[in-house]
């Protein structure tokens, strides 16, 4: 097995382009990226090294992946406009922590992966994508939505995530399969590449519409 999976080259290109951000006086909300693209390079560094020296490494990314469903779920606040559905938001986020580091703690264990709570994350972040769509296509004002970094973020999250439920939901009840743990990470590396691509985009997308509006 490889040290690192491929998707993580993937996360370093996109936290790599991420750094154009602080460069953009627009978009104030993508600078949050580039510190959690790092903490999350990070976090499979070190996942994977103590991994490969085969200790068990689920409290890593167990607890890693409370902080990154938290960290979208305040994204999407700094995203959509509605007060009432940013404080839901918020609220819900520090629910769903609570939740998740219980059952991490007494019911599933630092020792396997929080596939039930996991599962309810991707829910929740799927939930609150539909919401930021909502609005965007509410919206009275006229936007160009390939030029929009949140409208490919959310798209990537809601992709992922969509298809990230069942996967783990299904790993919940038949990980015990050979031949699901076998292929499961191979479809978990196409859906981390497809989503950190579109970050990628997201990013890049900020530094050409400043541009654009530079020259108007």
């Amino acid at each position: 097995m490889p040290f690192l999976f491929l998707y993580v080259y993937f996360i370093a290109l996109s936290f790599i382009v991420s750094l154009i951000v602080y460069s953009n006086k627009n978009y104030l909300y993508l600078k949050l990226f580039p510190p959690f693209l790092f903490a999350t390079l990070l976090a499979e560094f070190v996942g994977s090294y103590i991994g490969n020296i085969g200790k068990n490494n689920y409290f890593i990314y167990n607890f890693f992946t409370i902080v990154e469903f938290c960290f979208y779920m305040f994204f999407i606040t700094k995203v959509i406009s509605n007060t009432k559905a940013k404080k839901i938001i918020i609220i819900g986020s520090l629910i769903y922590a609570l939740i998740s580091i219980s059952n991490i703690l007494f019911f599933q264990g630092m020792k396997s992966f929080h596939t039930v709570t996991y599962s309810f994350g991707c829910l929740v972040i799927v939930a609150v994508c539909i919401y930021y769509f909502f609005e965007l296509f509410r919206s009275p004002k006229s936007i160009k939505i390939s030029t929009d970094p949140a409208f490919w973020i959310c798209s990537g999250l809601l992709f992922f995530y969509c298809c990230g439920f069942p996967l783990y939901a299904f790993l919940n009840f038949w990980g015990h399969v050979k031949l699901v743990r076998e292929n499961f990470q191979d479809l978990i590396t196409i859906l981390n590449i497809f989503l950190y691509s579109l970050f990628t985009i997201a990013f890049l997308c900020s530094k050409t519409r400043s541009y654009i509006s530079s020259s108007s």
